[in-house]
């Protein structure tokens, strides 16, 4: 009756008959017992993934949901099923190694480690299931949750860790975290750039600050481009010249940075760019010039619409407030040529001004929006205009101011 209670028993029994001393048929009965146990760990195994391969996946992609094709995508599934032949291992090391007890708590020790990894495993994959579906909702666009789940991974990560200590040093998990409080100062070191990160991160999604596939600039960080992946301790852009760069996320807070989200979602673009006029070219209108101007329509009616001479008598020619100047005339002109471009939104502000100068000439400055914030066809408006106004600025008698070149100094020699 004990033999059938115990077959191990019955094994080394079955040695010592057949002719082998008590201490070999023990060996031989434990190697025996422990080909069975890996036996029956591989069949456990095998039955697993089988019917995950088989029953799970059949029933996953029969459903409506997308959610669980998620799951089975990220392998969750597939993973659990490492657990079987680690359950075995463990349940039946006690009756396969009782005959050496230091070989079956280390095989319990190994067989519980595995079996904690792979569970950490699998909820890892569990967790970037759960993103990727998240990624699939509409709120996602606005909330980007990267940063956290990397958060609760190095949960899952630390409680393994410890978990693994106290399993291997015999200890409770209570004292592995007060060792690890009494270290807190050299953690804290260690984790610097991660718990930086992590404030850093909250905040970023908590006030909506930058999302992925947003333009960006960061002036002291060479940065200029779209923002491509946002982690726990980085964020990612892609300047438009294709190069990536890599800045800390806590950077972000605690830096200035420019961010084009608002100018993208108006659908308009700002142009604010100027022209330098030689001041030495502003006069006056006389006849010959006016006469010339004339000659356009859009100036015909401006200029009949102002008195060039002051009625009254008493006021010198010099002082009269009425009279026009080449650069009024131009900047009325250019503000009505930017007006009547089709890709200029007549609904913003439009205004062409002169601002102070700095030493090299005249700014005129054109500020308008472009009806589209696309770059190619923003800089190509852009460009339009300018070589138009720069093109005609000489009908008004005016010349552009910039720096002297070698040639002009040597023409200024002769």
């Amino acid at each position: 009756m004990r033999f059938m209670n115990d077959p191990s028993v019955w094994i080394k029994e079955l040695f010592i008959d057949s002719g082998l001393s008590p201490s070999i048929a023990l060996l031989l009965s434990t190697v025996t017992l422990v080909v069975i146990v890996t036996l029956l760990s591989w069949i456990a195994n095998w039955i697993a993934k089988m019917l995950i391969n088989t029953v799970v996946t059949r029933i996953v992609r029969r459903t409506k949901s997308q959610w669980d094709d998620i799951f089975l995508e990220q392998k969750v599934f597939s993973r659990l099923s490492h657990l079987a032949p680690a359950w075995v291992i463990w349940s039946m090391a006690g009756w396969a190694l009782k005959a050496y007890p230091v070989w079956m708590i280390a095989v319990h020790k190994l067989a519980y480690i595995y079996m904690v990894i792979v569970g950490m495993i699998v909820m890892l994959a569990f967790v970037d299931a759960w993103h990727k579906i998240y990624n699939t909702l509409s709120v996602s666009k606005h909330r980007h949750i990267k940063g956290y789940v990397q958060l609760v991974k190095i949960i899952i990560i630390v409680i393994t860790i410890l978990v693994l200590i106290s399993v291997v040093f015999k200890t409770n998990i209570g004292s592995v975290v007060a060792a690890m409080g009494a270290m807190a100062a050299v953690l804290i070191l260690v984790f610097k750039d991660t718990l930086l990160g992590l404030v850093a991160s909250i905040q970023l999604s908590a006030d909506n600050m930058v999302r992925v596939g947003d333009w960006i600039t960061i002036p002291s960080r060479n940065a200029d481009g779209t923002v491509i992946d946002i982690t726990l301790n980085s964020v990612m852009i892609q300047n438009f010249d294709k190069t990536l760069v890599n800045v800390p996320t806590y950077n972000l807070v605690n830096e200035s940075f420019q961010n084009w989200k608002g100018m993208e979602e108006s659908g308009v673009r700002q142009i604010k760019r100027s022209i330098y006029i030689d001041m030495r070219t502003i006069r006056f209108l006389d006849d010959e010039l006016k006469n010339k101007l004339s000659s356009v329509s859009v100036m015909k009616e401006y200029l009949d619409s102002q008195d060039m001479v002051s009625t009254d008598e008493s006021v010198e020619v010099f002082f009269d407030k009425t009279r026009l100047t080449n650069l009024g005339a131009f900047r009325y002109y250019a503000e009505n040529f930017v007006r009547q471009h089709p890709m200029i939104d007549k609904n913003q502000a439009l205004i062409v001004r002169h601002i102070a100068p700095e030493g090299l000439g005249l700014p005129l400055q054109v500020y308008a929006f472009c009806n589209i914030s696309q770059t190619v066809p923003y800089e190509n408006t852009q460009s339009e205009i300018f070589e138009h106004l720069l093109a005609v600025v000489g009908e008004f008698g005016l010349k552009v101011f910039q720096q002297a070149t070698p040639d002009d100094l040597r023409n200024l020699s002769c």
